[in-house]
């Protein structure tokens, strides 16, 4: 399939067997007030250097997520994919679900965080809706549709249409006449699988209309 574009203690023996030091001492016990607090400080202070600890911890596997993410896949070893999809919980959730089950937010999330060509980031919020849609009818072809045409905004403004038309890919709507006359033409794909998927969108158009 070809995309048409232009453009993560002690005491001393002597002094502990002393009768004045053991008089004192008995003498002279802790109050349940001093002990109280001492715990009290000490669990607190515990408390700060655990969470202290956590949160250094929390900043070495983020510093090491974004490291991963920027090195991209192709540069990833298995020990980063791994390391990704134990630290990045969404991620892994994300990834555990069938991909026509995913919400176009989830693709998009995927994509940024794997490393892959974002091409979801190229769809409004009104065609990641349209998107979700089609996924909830389970018209899988036509949310493929939609994924297809982030494709081919990816690959630039300026796309080859109808009769060698050009337009931008970027800023012209899902439409089902923008399909016809555009999008169904920038994608060259001998199969027919591209154009089935750009049929089934255009069906559930039909009675799903873009706001």
């Amino acid at each position: 399939m070809n995309i048409q574009s232009i453009s993560a203690f002690h005491f001393p023996s002597a002094v502990a067997h002393s009768p004045s030091t053991r008089q004192y001492l008995a003498a002279s016990p802790a109050s349940t007030a001093d002990t109280v607090n001492i715990s009290q400080a000490a669990r607190e202070a515990f408390a700060a250097s655990s969470s202290s600890a956590a949160g250094s911890t929390d900043r070495v596997v983020e510093a090491r997520l974004a490291e991963i993410r920027a090195r991209g896949p192709v540069n990833r070893s298995q020990e980063d994919h791994d390391f990704l999809f134990a630290n990045d919980q969404k991620l892994a959730d994300i990834s555990a679900k069938s991909y026509d089950t995913r919400t176009a937010d989830e693709i998009d999330y995927m994509q940024k965080a794997t490393g892959f060509v974002n091409t979801f980031a190229h769809l409004s919020s009104a065609e990641k809706a349209l998107y979700d849609k089609a996924v909830a009818s389970g018209n899988a072809k036509a949310a493929e549709g939609i994924s297809q045409i982030a494709l081919i905004r990816q690959g630039g403004e300026m796309a080859g249409g109808a009769n060698g038309t050009t337009y931008n890919s970027r800023t012209t709507g899902i439409t089902a006449a923008n399909i016809v006359k555009y999008f169904s033409h920038s994608i060259v794909d001998p199969t027919g699988k591209a154009a089935s998927k750009f049929q089934a969108l255009l069906e559930f158009l039909e009675n799903n209309p873009p706001v």
